[in-house]
């Protein structure tokens, strides 16, 4: 005989499906702001392209502008640890030097659109000259990379890339632009389509509210009971 006073025990079923189904709206919330999310950089990628086609002196004018804040930043990022603590003493004058010409360069790009598009097309020609040759010399070297030719392709074709800009700068950084249009258009285009797909697979939104389901395993008490 059970006494009166006995609490009831917590059903075990009724607990879980309570947290399935908080886990559920959950995961439901989070695809739904990852629909939106790709949707908005989508669409923003879109708009960068068509600026960068329909206006590309302006968009070279702010690059440069953003090159120039770039350099500046790296450079007093260089000063400030060529006097730390924690820099060997042998370093110190590299990285004093390496903060000095940096902050020269980015104010020379303040100075002009055409200083500051010259500059970064050197820079861009200079790194992929250097990443070309750097991965061509590896994979010549190592004769069990997995692609080989593959890489030693893409590096002869990254090292050429880097003379044509450092010969042809603003020609180069010209058609650069065009092509960085182009491919913003595409990237945006296929985000806008993965959101899309994305926002039908999910169904509804998880915003309103969500209808329970009753368990199938719901005992209901008999009627002679």
């Amino acid at each position: 005989m059970t006494s009166p006073s006995a609490s009831p025990r917590p059903d075990p079923a009724r607990g879980t499906a309570s947290q399935e189904g908080r886990l559920a709206e959950g995961m439901a919330a989070l695809a739904n702001l990852g629909w939106q999310f790709l949707l908005t950089m989508g669409l923003a990628t879109i708009a960068l392209g068509v600026i960068a086609l329909v206006w590309p002196g302006e968009t070279l004018r702010v690059v440069g502008v953003l090159f120039g804040v770039y350099l500046l930043a790296t450079g007093v990022f260089q000063l400030a640890a060529a006097f730390g603590t924690h820099v060997p003493r042998h370093l110190r004058v590299l990285h004093f030097i390496t903060g000095a010409v940096s902050i020269l360069l980015g104010l020379i790009c303040f100075r002009g659109t055409m200083e500051s598009v010259l500059l970064l097309a050197l820079w861009i020609g200079f790194s992929w000259l250097l990443r070309g040759t750097t991965e061509t010399v590896a994979a010549a070297s190592v004769q069990d990379m997995p692609a080989r030719g593959w890489h030693v392709a893409f590096g002869i074709i990254g090292a050429m890339a880097g003379i044509v800009m450092i010969v042809m700068p603003f020609a180069s950084i010209a058609t650069l632009t065009l092509v960085v249009g182009v491919m913003a258009i595409v990237l945006g285009l296929t985000e806008v389509v993965r959101a899309i797909r994305t926002r039908v697979e999910i169904g509804q939104p998880a915003g309103g509210t969500a209808t329970r389901r009753r368990s199938l395993f719901h005992v209901r008490p008999h009627p002679q009971h």
